[in-house]
């Protein structure tokens, strides 16, 4: 099953009702015998550059509970996508920022272009991270290299995420996908009951510790949103400036 973010006007930014979608499509894909695998991507030349900041913007003006439960629909979807019983590929194109590389560190194996660009921008708004981004990356980095890229929001490059294990296979500008329903098909002749125990095996190895770690995420998130650095860190977003954290 191919699984595409399509809203190239905002790079593909994400919403309730996408994971909404997802988790339905999930489940249609669990059901289904003939789907071995599921592959998500993004359109218009970009992975996914995270939450939608006019949406947050709106959900500060209705309350922490409506951010809170905003991003429990988004961990929610976090957490099926580790427990789904099939791989799960993300191909990746352009940008990967914000819960957009959350999302493709969620997925069990990740297909980049060599020149795709992964970064953790939520400091550059007065954010912290959501999505269990920081739980993945300090299984795979150094710990002073995870503190690099979320105290700074800098990119880092497919190439050297690949180096370090991050991202498994490097493509071709333009041919992450390809590449990506390529493995897919590989995986498409592998047993699909040993595939499922060996996602079960590692999903549960790792489930107590990502459970409290989304928690934590999302205390934070909120926090920092409803901060006054938050909202300057938006509203300098949008007006194109450098924000005055206080």
């Amino acid at each position: 099953m191919l699984l595409t973010l399509s809203d190239p006007a905002t790079r593909n930014t994400l919403s309730p009702q996408i994971y909404a979608a997802f988790v339905e499509a999930l489940n249609y894909a669990d059901a289904e015998d003939q789907v071995r695998c599921v592959v998500l991507t993004g359109d218009g030349g970009h992975f996914c550059s995270g939450g939608n900041l006019q949406r947050l913007v709106g959900n500060r003006a209705a309350g922490p509970q409506v951010q809170t439960e905003s991003i429990e629909r988004f961990h929610e979807l976090v957490e099926a996508l580790r427990a789904f019983p099939k791989p799960v590929i993300a191909a990746v194109e352009g940008a990967a920022a914000g819960a957009g590389f959350s999302l493709a560190l969620t997925c069990d194996l990740l297909v980049a272009a060599k020149d795709a660009r992964f970064v953790l921008s939520y400091g550059r708004v007065g954010l912290s991270p959501d999505g269990g981004a920081v739980s993945h990356l300090m299984q795979a980095l150094p710990r002073s290299q995870v503190m690099q890229l979320m105290l700074l929001a800098e990119p880092i490059g497919a190439e050297q995420l690949h180096r370090q294990g991050v991202v498994n296979y490097l493509a071709e500008p333009g041919q992450a996908l390809t590449q990506a329903l390529e493995l897919a098909e590989r995986l498409g002749q592998m047993a699909p009951n040993a595939m499922a125990s060996a996602k079960d095996l590692v999903h549960k190895a790792q489930a107590g510790a990502l459970r409290q770690h989304l928690a934590l995420e999302r205390d934070h998130f909120v926090n920092n949103l409803f901060h006054d650095n938050g909202g300057e860190g938006i509203e300098a977003f949008f007006g194109r400036r450098p924000p005055q954290f206080k």
